[in-house]
């Protein structure tokens, strides 16, 4: 029996605001009822994500889960069409919502750090819970770039798979600063987490610490971008598969960019697959 565990990522603490609105940029609406983050937990759905873990502050976390719940459900298995009790059939996708660590804020906090923590943070549990459940591969998705999240599904076996997985876009993919779907596995976290020191400034001008860097100079990765993190990420032998259809809302031109190319062909939400959930208290059934 294969023990293959793909846990999905959700980076949203880190990212550099531009709306100015009450709510987070994760929020924005993409569609009707339809909200950039809820796009995102969907992409991890049909690609096959066993978990699905949304790294955010504690400031955002509680709107963020009142719209998203504690899990969504399967596509393959809700639309299981043969079976006679379609419910009894089913097969939920916990959501789980990671703070940044404190000793992270203000120092390396940045969108690609999230991805890193949150890849972090789900092999440490699911690996201290049992060494089956320990993730092999981790899938992510961000909730700043849109595309037809339902095209993945296709691609679901090459997703959950020991070789990489990156979504392309007129040749151009994560390694070069796109919001695209991408796989890694712990080891490839821990060679870009080491590499954070390398890349980064700390405190001091140098390890005799004399001297402290200006504020605005001290821990430079808080403002890397992706392709500052994720330039060293191989993916020469992982499945490459294009994306025609592909759209930037990390802005606000971005996003007016968005709606008028699409229009009333926006994207839906399917509610059998992703709708405010809430896992039973123990000792109790509604």
């Amino acid at each position: 029996m294969s023990t293959f565990h793909l846990a999905g990522i959700v980076p949203i603490a880190g990212q550099p605001l531009d709306f100015n609105m009450p709510w987070h940029d994760c929020m924005m609406p993409i569609g009707k009822n339809f909200l950039s983050v809820e796009r995102s937990v969907l992409e991890c759905a049909y690609a096959g994500c066993e978990t699905i873990w949304i790294v955010c502050n504690d400031d955002m976390q509680p709107l963020i889960r009142y719209r998203l719940g504690e899990y969504a459900n399967d596509p393959v298995w809700t639309h299981r069409h043969f079976e006679r009790d379609k419910k009894a059939h089913q097969k939920r996708i916990p959501i789980h919502y990671v703070p940044i660590h404190p000793k992270d804020r203000n120092k390396r906090d940045c969108l690609g750090w999230s991805v890193l923590y949150g890849a972090w943070t789900s092999h440490k549990i699911l690996k201290g819970l049992s060494s089956h459940l320990a993730p092999s591969r981790f899938y992510v998705s961000f909730p700043y770039g849109v595309y037809d999240y339902r095209k993945i599904r296709e691609h679901r076996k090459k997703i959950s798979s020991t070789t990489g997985f990156v979504l392309s876009c007129k040749g151009k993919t994560i390694v070069d600063g796109e919001y695209l779907g991408f796989t890694f596995n712990y080891e490839d976290y821990k060679k870009l987490s080491s590499e954070v020191r390398d890349k980064s400034t700390g405190l001091y001008e140098d390890e005799r610490r004399d001297k402290m860097l200006s504020v605005d100079e001290r821990f430079s990765y808080r403002h890397f971008k992706l392709e500052q993190i994720f330039d060293t990420l191989d993916i020469e032998k992982s499945h490459c598969e294009n994306i025609e259809e592909y759209f930037r809302i990390d802005s606000w031109e971005g996003y007016c960019s968005y709606i008028a190319a699409k229009g009333k062909d926006q994207l839906s939400i399917p509610k059998s697959v992703l709708k405010y959930k809430e896992w039973n208290e123990i000792g109790f059934d509604d």
